[in-house]
């Protein structure tokens, strides 16, 4: 008589839910998935729209330094890295390409709805059930209850729950509560990966809303990253100040204001731009244009940074080139941001992810206090954990 099968409720349907079951060996668990939803994967849908980025192609050493903390994750990433991830990938039928900024995608032609419908079958073949419009309100009596009255006891739950933007996919966040009700320690979710208020002069914003800085470096605090921004009327928003998110973050909590810093040219020392740049001439325009190569949206922005003296001083405004400051006045709300920080503090997890007060019981993805920026690294981060913590369950009924 074979034995039974140990049962595990994955509470949520994301990405890491995805991973995770089409990873887990059906041979000795019995896996359910409860999804709030009408479907799985909608927020990994969305963040396909403009280009579906599922990891980046730099050294593991480097990818694990993108996250802060950068010990949480470390372990899992460096088991299941990105070559494995695109391998993985291309075992279920999903190619990928690394592209001109080594990010890395999907083959071109295949669109995000491919890439989960692959996911998809992958679950289906491996014998998972799920079961649709369940929303998970808490425990009662040891048990697990959801908005259709079931209770469900298991022996062992993945919570996949997701963190607060987007809500339109339906990670609002709201289930805090209950492990605050488990005296589980939580944060508050805060944006990240989000739009950064600035206040624009009309004369700037009315002529280049909408409108790109390439080929630059943003800096905050000692953080920095090359990349491009994108001017909006809200202020700033785009790789390169995504990647600063936590530095911007923590210094408007403290001060209630932020400074980053752009470098125009971060292929030219100060010492070339002295070198292009006549400093004894007043036509400065022209040979901003001409000699040092800054394009309209650059020079407008210097213009509208420095006062008139500050632009005919040769030396301040060849260091404004290479260190231009911006006054940062906030952030983009929690449901406009790509991906957000808080939730279940590290200090309630094991290294297996597992939470320290509920034996049995585990969190994955985005609703543990971990961050990472844009570029491929949340993707990643979901998929990493996801196989490690299948690789010990299977392990762990050898």
């Amino acid at each position: 008589m074979k034995p039974q099968k140990k049962s595990i409720a994955i509470i949520g349907g994301g990405a890491s839910a995805l991973f995770f079951s089409a990873s887990i060996d059906t041979s000795k668990f019995s896996v359910t998935i409860y999804e709030k939803n009408k479907s799985l994967g909608r927020k990994f849908l969305v963040a396909g729209d403009g280009g579906f980025n599922l990891t980046h192609s730099e050294p593991i050493e480097q990818i694990v330094a993108r996250y802060t903390p950068s010990y949480f994750l470390k372990e899992a990433l460096g088991k299941f890295d990105n070559n494995y991830f695109q391998n993985w990938l291309t075992d279920i039928g999903i190619p990928t390409f690394v592209g001109s900024s080594k990010r890395v995608f999907p083959k071109r032609g295949i669109k995000p709805i491919a890439v989960l419908n692959s996911i998809l079958h992958k679950i289906k073949d491996n014998g998972v059930e799920i079961k649709y419009e369940q929303t998970w309100t808490g425990w009662e009596n040891g048990q697990l209850v959801f908005n259709s009255l079931e209770e469900v006891k298991s022996d062992i739950v993945i919570f996949a729950l997701g963190g607060a933007s987007w809500k339109v996919t339906g990670t609002d966040g709201s289930w805090l509560s209950y492990f605050e009700e488990k005296k589980i320690k939580t944060l508050p979710f805060q944006a990240s990966n989000c739009a950064q208020k600035v206040n624009w002069k009309e004369s700037f914003i009315d002529k280049f809303h909408g409108e790109a800085l390439k080929n630059i470096s943003v800096s905050c605090g000692e953080k920095s990253q090359q990349g491009e921004v994108v001017i909006t009327k809200f202020g700033l928003e785009g790789n390169a100040i995504y990647a600063l998110s936590s530095e911007i973050r923590k210094r408007l909590k403290s001060d209630g204001k932020a400074t980053i810093f752009i470098d125009l040219k971060p292929h030219l020392s100060f010492e070339d731009l002295k070198t292009k740049f006549d400093l004894s001439s007043k036509n400065r325009t022209s040979i901003l244009r001409e000699k040092v190569k800054l394009n309209k949206i650059q020079l407008a922005l210097l213009k509208s940074t420095l006062t008139k003296e500050e632009f005919m001083d040769g030396n301040t405004m060849l260091q404004r080139i290479k260190q231009l400051p911006i006054k940062l006045k906030g952030t983009a709300t929690i449901d406009e941001a790509i991906s957000t920080v808080g939730g279940i503090s590290l200090s309630e997890l094991s290294n297996s992810f597992e939470l320290k007060k509920i034996p049995n019981h585990y969190c994955l993805g985005e609703m543990s206090d971990w961050d990472a920026p844009t570029g491929g690294y949340l993707m990643q981060a979901c998929f990493s954990s996801a196989m490690f913590l299948s690789k010990n369950l299977n392990d762990s009924l050898i």
